[in-house]
């Protein structure tokens, strides 16, 4: 017993110290790990880049979560909405958490920046903070339009030129949720059971033992996994939506021969909001060999 009395008087400082230098050390040496995508990362992925440059397809994605969740939950929002912007692909938002509202600018507006050409209610329609979501949820299955009424802009939804060709959800065929809790419940019910439109969620990694579940089971088609599934979904973008070539002048179909070449492991090194670190020459230049 010798040994945990000593351990009990030793002072608190030096456990302190242990603790700051097992995480400042690591960070401190260069480590480049390999971002191996999963099947409901690139299922979600394969979904969503099947509606590029499609008038008549849009997504959903609803911000159910506060500021508490972000380090999680945004990356991988950031990386939804840039493959939106990316591949020209309708992106509306919308939240049923008052807290979530102002999330949405955020992310929208930190991916803008990138993109001059993308213009609010042409390409992406924020309907901001909603009430009721089973209503709202049943009523979008039958008319948009007439369920949310305005965008948070306060323009009237049916004149927004992003609204032609989009309805119900015959078009709007994929919701995506990111939660910090249980998430896609009213999407599940509502738009999946009665309407038929595809779920998929992103949420914490705690929480995603609850939602295996509803993956495996077919209700949900994909899902993001805290920062491992942002970190794999950016992956996903950088390789595919965001490649550009003589050949592929607005992204590459996705393949997952690409995701294997060793080259591509080397020079793809994801952190939060980033891009390919290659240029499609120096890529070329080393596939070519």
């Amino acid at each position: 017993m010798k040994i945990f009395e000593v351990l009990q008087a030793l002072d608190r400082r030096y456990i302190y110290l242990v603790v700051a230098l097992a995480i400042i050390v690591p960070l401190m040496i260069p480590y480049n790990s390999d971002v191996v995508t999963t099947p409901p990362t690139e299922n979600l992925y394969q979904l969503i880049d099947s509606y590029a440059g499609r008038s008549d397809k849009a997504i959903l994605v609803s911000f159910n979560h506060d500021a508490a969740t972000m380090p999680e939950l945004f990356p991988m929002e950031v990386a939804i909405i840039r493959h939106c912007f990316e591949r020209k692909i309708k992106l509306f938002t919308v939240s049923f958490l008052a807290a979530g509202a102002p999330i949405i600018d955020y992310a929208i507006n930190s991916v803008k920046e990138e993109y001059p050409d993308i213009q609010s209610g042409v390409h992406y329609c924020n309907f901001g903070y909603k009430i009721m979501p089973m209503i709202t949820a049943l009523g979008m299955g039958d008319n948009i339009a007439t369920t949310i009424d305005t965008d948070a802009e306060g323009r009237k939804l049916a004149t927004l030129p992003i609204m032609k060709d989009i309805v119900n959800y015959n078009e709007m065929n994929l919701i995506i949720e990111t939660s910090g809790s249980t998430a896609g419940g009213v999407w599940i019910t509502y738009a999946r059971a009665k309407f038929g439109a595809n779920v998929a969620v992103g949420v914490t990694a705690v929480m995603a033992a609850d939602m295996y579940p509803y993956l495996q089971s077919g209700q949900l088609i994909g899902m993001l996994t805290g920062l491992k599934g942002a970190a794999e979904y950016e992956k996903l973008v950088d390789v595919f939506a965001a490649y550009r070539d003589d050949y592929f002048p607005t992204g590459r179909p996705f393949s997952k021969e690409i995701l294997r070449d060793e080259s591509v492991k080397k020079l793809i090194n994801i952190t939060t909001q980033t891009q390919a670190a290659f240029t499609p020459e120096e890529y070329n230049s080393i596939t070519d060999k």
